[in-house]
């Protein structure tokens, strides 16, 4: 007897939940190389890097001597103290161990702060073009999103006034992203002073994503803890992927004060009991053995960088600033005069290179494409071709 499956009935708040548009693409992209066709593959944030050599020996040699068993849900203190020694050497602040907690990737941190700090109803600024995450995550917990723009006339840094004139009393929390995706661009030092010197006397969390800290071209890498008053009040999101090559090993890390700390672990107590034992002890490798290898690929991606950019300024109907950090650039495409989403299509499915339409980042993202530059030279300049042949062919 036939057994009829009963409607999925799901929770309201399924509903407010987004996506990440890069996997859509890598799937959509896989598919089209299953038929036989070369694609190019630029839709994906991850260092084309492998991990260096050290981590993964430091990896491999825990499996051996037994770290596969639960580990403390904040993470181990080898690995807390790593850490909050990182972050003190680079940002030349005061970090304790009891600050840091240890989760699987990037994104938990999102998630637990918003979940931790916004009741319903409160309003959170976040950018836009940003991460989609951030907008997803705050929709889903029942906070009120307030988008701040990232826009090219300010070299995509932030506009602080309008961070200011966006702030109410539902506020509860901001969301900053330097280096930022997608845009590659990075905050300077003035306007995040400028910022700190009113959240400071506000009862306003800030929720600093910093995990490209590693990946700037010019100068230095600011962080809003940095400033008086809002260590107390920020949590910064670091993490693996980026710096190390490691975004498959899923480690991640939150820096906040250390009751709120206390929150964070009983929210990964309850979720995913702790981030895995073995890939701990490599992180500790990571953040304490040489560094060589971060050095090696922060200039390969330098050098990438020029590549993309002047390759693209070269193609009609495309414009692109030059980013500041982070592996992707953001080129304006209104001179094609396609949408953004219109053209990602064609590209991908026409002239074989895989990328990201603007508004996979937000509503004000229209009129940008976002490719990453985590790939070969030689691809890079086989991307650029086929993309300069397209719009000779289809402009």
């Amino acid at each position: 007897m036939a057994t009829t499956l009963s409607n999925l009935r799901l929770a309201s708040r399924m509903s407010r939940l987004g996506t990440e548009s890069a996997f859509e693409v890598l799937v959509r992209a896989r598919a089209l190389e299953a038929q036989g066709k070369d694609i190019v593959h630029l839709e994906i944030g991850e260092p084309d890097f492998a991990t260096p050599t050290n981590v993964v020996d430091a990896g491999i040699k825990a499996l051996r001597e037994g770290w596969t068993h639960y580990g403390p849900s904040a993470g181990f203190p080898k690995l807390r103290e790593a850490a909050a020694a990182t972050t003190a050497r680079h940002l030349g602040i005061n970090v304790d161990p009891a600050e840091v907690v240890i989760v699987p990737g990037g994104k938990p941190i999102m998630f637990f702060a918003i979940l931790a700090l916004v009741e319903e109803g409160d309003e959170v600024l976040y950018p836009n073009p940003g991460f989609p995450i951030y907008e997803s995550m705050i929709r889903f917990a029942g906070g009120k999103e307030v988008p701040y723009g990232l826009r090219e006339e300010h070299d995509f840094d932030v506009n602080v006034d309008e961070i200011l004139e966006k702030l109410t009393d539902r506020t509860r929390l901001v969301i900053l992203n330097s280096p930022h995706n997608p845009t590659g661009g990075v905050m300077e030092r003035a306007e995040i002073e400028r910022l700190a010197k009113v959240l400071a006397d506000r009862d306003i969390f800030v929720l600093s994503d910093e995990i490209y800290d590693q990946l700037i071209y010019e100068g230095k890498h600011c962080s809003i803890t940095q400033f008086p008053g809002m260590k107390e009040k920020t949590i910064i999101l670091n993490g693996f992927s980026k710096t190390y090559a490691m975004t498959g090993w899923r480690m991640g890390y939150g820096v906040m004060r250390a009751d709120l700390a206390q929150q964070i672990t009983l929210l990964m107590t309850n979720s995913n009991s702790c981030t895995a034992s073995f890939t701990q002890m490599a992180g500790v490798e990571a953040l304490t053995g040489p560094q060589d290898s971060v050095d090696v690929m922060r200039e390969e991606f330098r050098r990438r960088r020029a590549v993309i950019v002047d390759g693209l300024n070269r193609i009609p109907g495309f414009t692109c600033r030059q980013p500041h950090g982070a592996f992707y650039v953001f080129p304006n495409i209104r001179g094609t005069g396609k949408t953004s989403r219109e053209l990602a299509d064609a590209l991908l499915a026409e002239a074989g290179v895989a990328c990201l339409w603007g508004t996979a980042f937000g509503a004000w993202g229209e009129g940008y494409l976002r490719f990453s530059f985590a790939n070969s030279v030689e691809n890079l300049q086989k991307a650029l071709e086929r993309i300069e042949g397209w719009v000779k062919k289809n402009l």
